[in-house]
């Protein structure tokens, strides 16, 4: 996993997850923390253990880490966090000795996560579908006041 250790120590990365921090340290809802996107990679390499698809491992972990990171710019700047997040992979992603397939795979599945699509490579898939099972809506005190649609929360405890 060396390649995603670099991705988390460079600096640009530090640097956004703490600014994610900063416009998240009143928000009463769901996080964008290190802790959500580790939940996210954990949950996507465990499906696709059970699926039987060959999913590098480094790579479905860079997408995890990947695939919120953009909230920064979002914040900041108004750029929708999933085309922020193909942005921020595009960068940070070759320095880290990723291959331009696995660049491809990675910005393709952030590009995509928040809706799933017919015919959506297995990476994409996994991202889409552990980035909503990562929240426990049915343990949330502010699942209430929530925006997310009824039918993507998690109403109870799943996989």
């Amino acid at each position: 996993m060396e390649r995603v250790r670099r991705l988390y120590e460079l600096p640009r990365y530090q640097e956004e997850l703490k600014a994610i921090a900063r416009a998240e340290v009143s928000r009463e809802f769901c996080g964008h923390t290190l802790e959500h996107f580790l939940d996210v990679a954990r949950l996507m390499y465990i499906r696709s253990l059970e699926e039987g698809e060959i999913v590098n491992r480094e790579v479905i972990y860079a997408a995890a880490l990947l695939h919120d990171l953009g909230r920064g710019m979002q914040y900041r700047e108004g750029i929708p966090h999933q085309e922020a997040g193909v942005l921020l992979a595009r960068e940070l992603l070759p320095a880290c000795r990723f291959d331009e397939e696995e660049i491809r795979q990675i910005v393709s599945a952030i590009g995509s996560h928040r809706r799933q699509q017919e015919g959506q490579e297995p990476l994409a898939r996994y991202l889409y579908q552990a980035d909503k099972q990562s929240r426990n809506c049915f343990a949330c005190p502010a699942s209430d006041r929530c925006n997310w649609p009824e039918e993507k929360k998690n109403h109870g405890i799943i996989r």
